[in-house]
């Protein structure tokens, strides 16, 4: 079976995609999993970290893997397809980080890519938990927490679709942010004593999204602290 050409990296951000940032606590928080959980699922890829290495950071492409996974989880699917779906992509389309370079559908807990992504039949989608197995396409539901872009998941909707806290590697370093605007600054800003409407002005954010904001930081500090 074919395989996407990879880009080549070039800009700096592209260079970053690699590079260890998110600490065990943040990814946790981030994904709503407990940092144990990530610990645990670093199984799916041996070079993620061993789980006596407990403040080891992420890169960006294994961030986006631990969200995934623990999307799949929350829609039900069983891990070991989850496993078998990350293997097939693996071996397949050598993609060392398939769940982060692309985009999966989900249908009665099993796990497909379709031929817009990879070189099948139009109109054919290959079960992935299934060693490959062809189907005819039908209504299968992408995860709406994650956008594609150059065959990356470069926007992730970390604290749910519909809601404006993202993650894009592009932006403030990949750290979450509302339109541009890190958390943990609005985080800083409201602490410093400042109140919701001077934030937003400062901003330019509604105060509905600095609320939002600082709503997720908490959940953040809760990670970080399940880890002291």
């Amino acid at each position: 079976m074919a395989t996407l050409v990879s880009q080549k990296l070039e800009a700096p951000w592209e260079r970053r995609l690699n590079l260890p940032t998110y600490q065990i606590g943040e990814a946790a928080a981030y994904a709503d999993v407990a940092p144990q959980t990530v610990a645990a699922w670093h199984k799916i890829e041996a070079a993620l970290l061993k789980q006596r290495e407990a403040r080891s950071a992420l890169s960006y492409y294994q961030l986006i893997e631990v969200a995934v996974v623990a999307a799949f989880r929350k829609a039900g699917v069983p891990m070991k397809n989850i496993r078998a779906a990350r293997a097939y992509a693996q071996n397949e389309l050598k993609s060392e980080h398939p769940f982060a370079q692309y985009s999966f559908k989900e249908n009665a807990k099993h796990l497909y890519l379709d031929s817009q992504q990879i070189d099948v039949k139009a109109g054919t989608v290959v079960q992935t938990d299934q060693g490959g197995q062809l189907e005819w396409e039908t209504v299968i539901g992408r995860l709406r927490e994650f956008e594609y872009e150059k065959q990356v998941a470069l926007r992730w909707h970390v604290a749910g679709a519909g809601l404006p806290i993202i993650i894009d590697p592009r932006i403030s370093f990949g750290a979450p942010a509302v339109h541009g605007t890190p958390t943990w600054i609005i985080r800083g800003r409201f602490d410093a004593g400042e109140s919701n409407s001077d934030i937003a002005d400062d901003f330019g954010l509604k105060p509905e999204e600095v609320k939002q904001a600082l709503k997720f930081e908490e959940r953040v500090a809760s990670g970080r602290a399940k880890l002291n």
